[in-house]
């Protein structure tokens, strides 16, 4: 027996909050949902399983008008923190990889010679990497110094108009493909952790000293590769060093700002899977009827959507305080944690709803599904933000 439904269609907007967006961020949401759906999932299955990146995409991506996203000037949009993050929000819902290439290469890469840099700096970098022709990552994580970042061991010896770099650094997305690349090192002269920015060579190589290569054996963001990169003698400009870079706190300012879009990212996963979940289950028919009308799936649907509302708010909230200048890293930290636990959990519980199917590339959740084990561990694992959240209630560290 065939039984045809009719969709109803799936509203992920429950507590329209949509109402509290301008025209400006409609458009925005319009703009890159629509590069999403032409560009990216015609074929992210397909690089998914190649574990590389799409980069015949990238031309699109620099057309959009989000490249550097809420740096002002030097061809960047300035897009306040709220676009900035439906931004993420939006290439999440596509897919992780691709938003982990924005996010590195505008956030972390650009965000720092923004930061940290002088205007000479800011204009020798910014304009080619605001139009996409040269590529950023930031290399801050190290093998052995993964959540205990601050314990960096590479270090940096200035050696006449250079500085000498040393050590490892491990999971760096980019890192065997960027043309800039943000090394941070511990300096030798005063043991204070700086941003020195390596670049490639005219003929397209890295310099000597810097060996990258990709990791992988990956389950997650597979269409973006991370780098082992083994650092000897590596020899960086001293006018590379960035100007303002003096200690880990300059660290600490740049994942606080993309601290928050990590949040957007984990929500833009959790309303990929509800979308696909929500449609699945009115479509599939077991025991004669579609296994919407169940009361377990039912019920599952009510808890996600419930969970996908407090992540908008969430993640709403915390937007229009980073645009008023009132956010705080701990309030940071909550929205990546209570985000990355309650995202991951919704796509779980959609890839149950999906059943078999759920394991299918074609049906997309599998990709979100994984993804957000990644977005659960970096930018500080769920845990040390609960640390950081537990400081701030009780006033007492429990760090070592």
């Amino acid at each position: 027996m065939t039984i045809t439904t009719t969709a109803h269609p799936v509203d992920t907007d429950f507590y329209q909050i949509g109402d509290l967006l301008g025209d400006d961020d409609r458009n925005l949401i319009t703009r890159v949902r629509g590069f999403v759906d032409s560009e990216v999932l015609p074929v992210i299955n397909e690089h998914w399983e190649l574990a590389d990146f799409p980069y015949q995409i990238l031309p699109a991506l620099g057309e959009l008008g989000i490249v550097g996203t809420a740096i002002q000037g030097y061809g960047c949009p300035g897009l306040t923190r709220l676009q900035t993050g439906l931004v993420a929000m939006e290439l999440s819902r596509g897919d992780g990889s691709v938003n982990t290439l924005n996010a590195v290469h505008s956030g972390l890469a650009m965000g720092s010679i923004a930061l940290l840099g002088d205007d000479e700096q800011k204009q020798r970098w910014l304009p080619e990497m605001a139009a996409l022709r040269k590529l950023g990552a930031f290399a801050l994580t190290e093998p052995e110094h993964g959540s205990d970042s601050v314990a960096l061991e590479t270090t940096a010896r200035r050696d006449g108009n250079a500085y000498v770099i040393d050590g490892a650094k491990r999971w760096i997305g980019l890192g065997h493909v960027a043309d800039i690349v943000i090394i941070w090192a511990r300096d030798t002269a005063d043991s204070k952790v700086k941003a020195f920015v390596l670049e490639k060579n005219a003929d397209g190589g890295y310099p000597d000293g810097y060996e990258a290569e990709a990791i992988t054996g990956k389950i997650a963001k597979r269409a973006i590769q991370q780098a082992h990169i083994e650092i000897s003698g590596l020899r960086i400009p001293a006018g590379n060093k960035l100007a303002k870079s003096s200690s880990f706190r300059d660290v600490s300012a740049i994942l606080n700002r993309t601290r928050s879009t990590v949040a957007w990212e984990a929500l833009g996963h959790a309303l990929a899977a509800y979308e696909a979940a929500a449609a699945y289950v009115q479509e599939r028919v077991q025991f004669g009827k579609p296994i919407a009308s169940y009361q377990l799936v039912q019920n599952k649907l009510a808890n996600m959507l419930a969970d996908l509302t407090a992540m908008q708010l969430l993640c709403f909230r915390t937007a229009t305080l980073q645009d008023e200048g009132r956010l705080t890293n701990e309030q940071a930290s909550l929205a990546k944690m209570f985000t990355g636990q309650h995202a991951r959990a919704l796509c779980r519980d959609a890839r149950d709803l999906l059943g078999g199917n759920g394991l299918l590339l074609e049906n997309h959740v599998a990709r979100h599904l994984t993804d957000m084990e990644v977005v659960h561990t970096y930018e500080g694992t769920d845990f040390i933000q609960s640390l950081i959240i537990g400081r701030q209630i009780t006033g007492i560290s429990a760090f070592v």
